[in-house]
């Protein structure tokens, strides 16, 4: 029940994010009532810089926020687990992975996000994922290559190496069925910073161009008029820090107990 309870947040978010659109009570481009209009019958959540419906446009605003974090975050997990358990297994391999790692982190995030979005023809989502994945990735092996160092030097791993299993039988035997309680808890924490990068991304209009519906575009457009109605940034500012925590939350309950300490210890 406890368990169930502590996924109810993440489950909740999902689901409003994704129905959301369906469960829009007015146009999200259509202005409904006068600009920066206060809560009141029909806008729950007033008006924001256009007169359009808060509440529709933060029901609308968060599924492609979720999906794209998402798919930021299972591509940074994947890769990270691949290459962190090969670098563990591999010195040289690692040492070549850490100094790589070392480089891209000096990168700030923001900065490379840009690098990428603006040189890459065209722009768009694809660019975005990428610029995310490219921000994320050495972070994330070097938690996985500093899990996976332990097992790779434990028994059963050197006696397989001397039975003959090769680098890819070793990763996927041997190594990752090890690592889920890490890999886990991993995919929650990089959920939380594809977020961040997406929804900088967004706030700088690198990503959903205006008048899409999208929480950060929500809370940059929203800004000057806080004073006037709040509730245009600040529940689209509330909707992007409990998705984030809640995913975050869930990922930590489902995880295995065993593999959480050298988590910790990280």
């Amino acid at each position: 029940m406890r368990t169930a309870l502590r996924l109810l947040p993440a489950g909740l978010i999902a689901v409003i994010a994704l129905a959301g659109p369906l469960l829009a009570p007015s146009p999200i481009d259509a202005p409904v009532a006068a600009p920066y209009a206060l809560p009141g019958p029909g806008v729950p959540l007033g008006a924001d810089e256009l007169g359009r419906d808060v509440l529709s446009r933060l029901l609308a605003g968060g599924r492609e926020l979720l999906l794209t974090s998402l798919v930021v975050a299972c591509l940074v997990t994947a890769a990270a687990a691949l290459l962190g358990t090969a670098a563990a297994l591999r010195p040289a391999l690692g040492r070549i992975v850490e100094r790589v790692a070392d480089v891209m982190i000096l990168l700030p995030a923001v900065l490379a996000v840009l690098l990428v979005v603006l040189s890459w023809q065209g722009g768009g989502r694809v660019a975005l994922v990428t610029a995310a994945v490219a921000v994320g990735l050495p972070y994330a092996v070097r938690v996985v290559a500093a899990a996976a160092a332990p097992i790779a030097g434990s028994g059963y791993v050197e006696a397989a190496v001397a039975g003959g299993e090769r680098l890819p039988q070793l990763v996927w035997r041997e190594v990752l069925p090890n690592l889920r309680a890490t890999l886990l808890i991993l995919l929650g924490l990089r959920f939380v910073a594809a977020v961040y990068v997406v929804t900088t991304a967004a706030f700088l209009e690198l990503g959903p161009q205006p008048p899409a519906a999208d929480w950060a575009l929500m809370v940059r457009e929203n800004a000057p008029g806080i004073l006037l109605n709040p509730w245009a940034v600040v529940a689209p500012s509330l909707a992007i820090g409990v998705l984030a925590l809640s995913v975050q939350t869930a990922a930590e309950v489902l995880a295995p107990r065993s593999g959480r300490q050298v988590v910790a210890r990280l």
